[in-house]
């Protein structure tokens, strides 16, 4: 299997429990790998038959933004389910960074692996 992936795209969310965390927005970043055959697309040339990587993106910046979790844990299982639900991906494997939330680290989240069974 193909994977089509999308790296470091950042979002501004309201994300956090602690109370100076739910009065502004932080940065997110998300890695996204995506399993795909792209053999399809690969012979026709053609969009259409893609995995829309640009499409994911909006859709996940569209969920993100206006989303309000307080844990990144909750935030990463309804992004992966909302792509492997409208995507038709079979697998999805997730990277979602919090950068300064921790003093000394770049940035602490959660890696999670989805598959549209697991659902």
């Amino acid at each position: 299997m193909d994977t089509v992936f999308i790296e470091a795209l950042e979002v501004e969310a309201l994300i956090g429990i602690y109370d100076w965390e739910r009065r502004i927005r932080q940065p997110l970043l998300f890695d996204i790998e995506m399993d795909f055959d792209n053999r399809v697309p690969a012979a026709s040339d053609d969009i259409a038959d893609t995995l829309n990587y640009k499409a994911v993106s909006k859709r996940v910046i569209e969920y993100v933004s206006q989303s309000g979790f307080g844990l990144v844990e909750t935030l990463a299982e309804r992004v992966a389910a909302i792509i492997l639900d409208e995507f038709g991906v079979s697998r999805v494997r997730l990277k979602l960074s919090k950068p300064g939330a921790v003093r000394g680290a770049r940035a602490v989240g959660v890696a999670i692996e989805r598959t549209a069974a697991t659902l």
